[in-house]
C-alpha cells in the first residue's frame, strides 16, 4: 500500500502538468479560431495584394498582368525620373492640403455648436452627420451637377451676388479645388462625429474652473477645449492624410484626371497605367512607392504632431 501511495504522489504532479498543458493548448486553439477570420481577411485583402504588387513591380508584364521578364529596380528608376510622377505627387500633396486642414477647421466649429444643450440640437447634429451615409460616388455625382457651368447651383449663387460664373471642372485652376470641396463636404460628417464625441468627453468641472479664473470665449477654447480634443484632431489629421492620398472615386467621376492632368492624383495615375495602358509592373511600382510615401508621412506626423497632443 505504501508503495502505491508513493507512486501516486509521484504521478500527481505529472498528471497536473499534463492537464495544464492540455488547457493551454485548448486556449491557444480557441484564440486561433477567434483570430482566424481577421487574419484570413487581412491576408487576402491586404498582405497578398501588397506582396503581389512588390513582385509585379520587378517585372515587365503583359496585358493579363503576367510577368514576362525580370527588370529589377528599372521601373522604379523610370518612375523617379518621370515628370508625370512628380506632377501627380504634387497634385496629390495639394489635394491633401486643400482637404485635410480645411475639413478639420470646418468640423471644429460645427461640432462646438452641436455640443450645445439647446432645443432642436439633435436635428442639427443629424443634418451635419448625415453625409456619412452618402457614398463617395453619389456625392461626386451630386457635386458634378452643382458645378455644371450651365445648370449648376454654384454658378447661380455667383450670379446672384454679381460675380462671373466659373468653369469649375473645366478650368485647370479650379478643377482640383472643386474636387477638394466635394471631398471636404463628404468627410465633414465623420469629422464632426469624432469631434463631437471628443467634446462630450471634456469634464464640465474644467470649464467651471477656467471660468472662475476669468477664461472666456477664445481663451477658454484655446486653454481647455483644444488641448483635450487634440488627440482626436491628430487622429483625424493622420487618417485624413491617408484617405486624401488614396482618393480615386471623386476624381474618376468628376474629372477623369483632367483638365490637363490638373487633378491626376497618384492613385488615378496608377489606375491609368494599370487598366488603360496595361503597364501593370509600372503601376505596381507606383503603388509600392505610394505605400512608402504614406509610411514616411505617417511617421513624420507622429514625430512632429504628437508633441502638441495632450493625452489625459
Amino acid at each position: 500500500m505504501s508503495d502505491r501511495a508513493a507512486a501516486s504522489r509521484r504521478l500527481a504532479p505529472l498528471a497536473y502538468g499534463q492537464r495544464q498543458r492540455n488547457s493551454q493548448w485548448r486556449s491557444l486553439l480557441a484564440a486561433s479560431g477567434y483570430l482566424a477570420p481577421a487574419v484570413i481577411l487581412l491576408g487576402v485583402f491586404v498582405f497578398y495584394p501588397l506582396f503581389r504588387s512588390i513582385y509585379l513591380s520587378l517585372f515587365e508584364t503583359d496585358f493579363m498582368a503576367r510577368p514576362i521578364f525580370f527588370m529589377g529596380l528599372e521601373q522604379y528608376r523610370e518612375l523617379l525620373s518621370s515628370p508625370r510622377f512628380w506632377e501627380s505627387l504634387k497634385v496629390t500633396l495639394l489635394f491633401t492640403l486643400y482637404t485635410v486642414p480645411t475639413g478639420i477647421a470646418l468640423a471644429i466649429p460645427v461640432a462646438l455648436m452641436g455640443n450645445m444643450q439647446i432645443r432642436g440640437i439633435t436635428v442639427y447634429r443629424t443634418i451635419f452627420i448625415s453625409t456619412i451615409a452618402v457614398s463617395t460616388a453619389i456625392a461626386s455625382v451630386i457635386w458634378q451637377w452643382m458645378f455644371s457651368p450651365t445648370v449648376g447651383v454654384m454658378n447661380d449663387i455667383l450670379r446672384a451676388v454679381g460675380l462671373e460664373p466659373i468653369r469649375w471642372l473645366q478650368d485647370p485652376k479650379w478643377a482640383l479645388i472643386s474636387v477638394a470641396i466635394t471631398t471636404v463636404w463628404k468627410d465633414l460628417g465623420l469629422n464632426v462625429l469624432f469631434l463631437l464625441a471628443a467634446l462630450q468627453g471634456v469634464p464640465d468641472e474644467l470649464y467651471e474652473a477656467a471660468r472662475i479664473d476669468g477664461a472666456r470665449g477664445w481663451t477658454l477654447f484655446r486653454s481647455v477645449t483644444l488641448p483635450l480634443i487634440s488627440p482626436t484632431v491628430f487622429f483625424l489629421m493622420v487618417v485624413g492624410t491617408m484617405d486624401a492620398f488614396r482618393s480615386f472615386t471623386q476624381v474618376h467621376i468628376m474629372t477623369q484626371g483632367g483638365p490637363l492632368r490638373s487633378t491626376s492624383v497618384l492613385v488615378y495615375s496608377i489606375y491609368r497605367d494599370a487598366f488603360i495602358n496595361f503597364r501593370y509592373g509600372f503601376a505596381s511600382a507606383q503603388a509600392v512607392t505610394l505605400f512608402l510615401i504614406l509610411i514616411a508621412l505617417t511617421l513624420i506626423q507622429f514625430r512632429i504632431g504628437e508633441r502638441r497632443v495632450h493625452y489625459q
